[in-house]
């Protein structure tokens, strides 16, 4: 049976467009297609021991808060769905003879289309484009087809998998489409389909499916792709579908989309579509949170650290030390954390301890996978390099948003021969993380902070930087404590009395924000800005008085500023 997936052809005759192809039908009409949700805390910082790797720690972490984040996260629906002439190949799916773009699987044949046409005639991308433009025309006042004939209860539901050694790909990708079954009342068995040899399947799939989907004890099946079903139920995960509706039914997301390099973006393009893979999860990864969570209800697993560093097994295929170790976790320890290895967990232990975390640190792995059962308010710690922020970041931003927890991430150096050299991903892989001693201080600072400790003594620059990385980390209540633990510094100086402001400002604190406002006028009374913020913040605190002060300083000190600002603000002159 053939297995070779062939990406010779145009993307109009390789690519299922289901809102006009035959091959795949709804078993009902979706809720929704997208909608909504709170974004998690997704930050990164440079702690690397050479200015020029953290500059461009800091340029590409910027760039991707400007240009690569959505003003609130989106949930894209993944639901069930039947196929005709089902055909599993490799990683992926085809329907009536054309590939299916669903989820990850989707996003790698579409990558693997622009990869095998990069020395062609044409540009891949505007083929591509054109097909996805194409669709949006012609799906215009259409709706996907729903299965009306009747199915047999025993109908099998099959799961194509990138691969079942990869403890991220399988739980994010593949674990999580069985979710869709929980309101079909199915009985059939259930198929993971594979390209990998059998003898590199890791333990921990059968062990993931056996403890989050006990009811389907002796009817889940691994084998090997070729396969094929004349009809079989699956998932269908909607993200590339956004980008073959009618542009009135995306018109909100691509709202929500950033300007990359002056322009917006578009589902319809490489760009767009990238940036709507950090930003959106799948409907099918927060159903999997939720069973979990339920699964470990009246379970007592209070033996399980709340604080602890994640090692890998000594047996790990893919270890990749961390130079600087011992020493952090020497740290560690003294405030209460603990090593762990998730291996060495069950799949219900690792979901608990995710669940009741304070904080989780570790270096970049697929053991973030687990981030998906994180409680909102734990801090999920990552330490990586400048490579694993360009090319692995991004992955794991879908499952801080199933979980709304604090994804923390520090970005160090390269421990390889020549640590300002940076790798080449496709040579040399994921390299280790090197932490100098100044980078584990860094950490220590900011965990010892989030936890209640007190750091180590800190002069004002330091302290401005800690408390600026605690507050854009969510957590506006520690900064303010660190603050007024070192309440000698802060007077007389402008920096950290606006930090102080910004922080009762992040909580609402109106009041509190004027106060500190205040000392930062008089921190610095050749500042006009803060004039004008005084302003804003006496007037949704109710403070007239000051709203009068504020402008008639700022029209005696600073009469070019004043008239700009009641030109653009005619009211204000009503105030004064």
């Amino acid at each position: 049976m053939k297995n070779k997936i062939d990406l010779t052809s145009d993307p109009s005759e390789l690519f299922l467009n289901p809102w006009q192809d035959e091959g795949l039908k709804l078993l009902r009409e979706p809720e929704f297609l997208w909608r909504e949700i709170p974004a998690a805390k997704i930050v990164g910082f440079a702690v690397s021991e050479y200015r020029a790797i953290n500059q461009k720690i800091r340029s590409f972490t910027e760039t991707t808060r400007r240009q690569r984040t959505f003003r609130t996260a989106v949930e894209i629906n993944t639901v069930p769905v039947v196929i005709d002439g089902a055909q599993f190949r490799k990683s992926s799916l085809m329907a009536s003879g054309k590939l299916v773009l669903s989820g990850a699987s989707g996003t790698r044949l579409l990558n693997g289309y622009r990869w095998d046409h990069e020395a062609a005639e044409f540009d891949p991308e505007e083929k591509l484009k054109l097909f996805f433009e194409t669709c949006q025309r012609a799906n215009k006042g259409k709706t996907l087809p729903v299965e009306t004939t009747f199915l047999e209860n025993d109908i099998h539901f099959a799961i194509e998998c990138r691969n079942t050694f990869n403890f991220y790909h399988f739980i994010t990708e593949s674990l999580a489409q069985l979710t869709v079954l929980d309101e079909v009342g199915f009985q059939g068995n259930v198929y993971f389909h594979y390209p990998n040899n059998e003898e590199k399947r890791g333990s921990f799939a059968e062990a993931f499916v056996s403890a989050l989907f006990p009811e389907f004890a002796g009817r889940v099946f691994f084998e090997r792709a070729p396969k094929e079903y004349n009809l079989v139920l699956t998932a269908f995960d909607m993200t590339h579908g956004l980008g073959q509706v009618s542009k009135p039914e995306v018109a909100g997301i691509e709202k929500l989309m950033p300007r990359a390099g002056g322009k917006k973006l578009e589902l319809s393009g490489a760009e767009g579509q990238l940036t709507l893979g950090m930003n959106a999860v799948s409907s099918s990864l927060i159903a999997l949170r939720a069973r979990a969570f339920k699964l470990i209800e009246g379970h007592d697993f209070s033996y399980l650290p709340k604080r602890f560093f994640i090692e890998r097994s000594d047996h790990s295929s893919r270890s990749r030390p961390l130079e600087g170790e011992n020493n952090l976790i020497e740290q560690l320890q003294s405030v209460g954390f603990e090593k762990i290895s998730f291996e060495n967990l069950t799949p219900l232990e690792q979901v608990a301890i995710m669940a009741q975390a304070e904080m989780m640190v570790s270096t970049h792995g697929a053991g973030f996978t687990n981030m998906l059962f994180a409680n909102s308010d734990a801090f999920v710690i990552e330490l990586g390099t400048l490579q694993t922020a360009r090319y692995r970041w991004k992955d794991f931003w879908p499952l801080a948003h199933a979980s709304q927890c604090h994804y923390v991430s520090f970005f160090a150096d390269f421990n390889t021969d020549d640590p300002l050299q940076e790798p080449k991903f496709e040579q040399d892989g994921i390299v280790p993380v090197r932490l100098c001693d100044d980078g584990v201080a860094q950490v220590m600072s900011f965990a010892m902070t989030i936890l209640g400790h007190t750091p180590e003594p800190l002069n004002s620059d330091a302290l401005g930087k800690l408390g600026r990385r605690v507050l854009r980390s969510g957590a506006a209540a520690q900064a303010i404590t660190l603050l007024e633990t070192h309440r000698e510094m802060i007077s007389g100086n402008l920096d950290l009395c606006l930090l102080m402001a910004d922080c009762h400002k992040d909580l609402g604190e109106t009041k509190s924000e004027l106060v500190a406002l205040d000392l930062a006028f008089h921190a610095d009374v050749s500042r006009w800005q803060t004039l004008i913020r005084i302003f804003w913040c006496a007037s949704n605190c109710d403070r007239p008085q000051v709203v009068r002060w504020a402008l008639a300083l700022l029209e005696r000190d600073f009469p070019d500023r004043y008239e700009a600002f009641v030109s653009n603000h005619e009211w204000v002159r009503f105030v004064a």
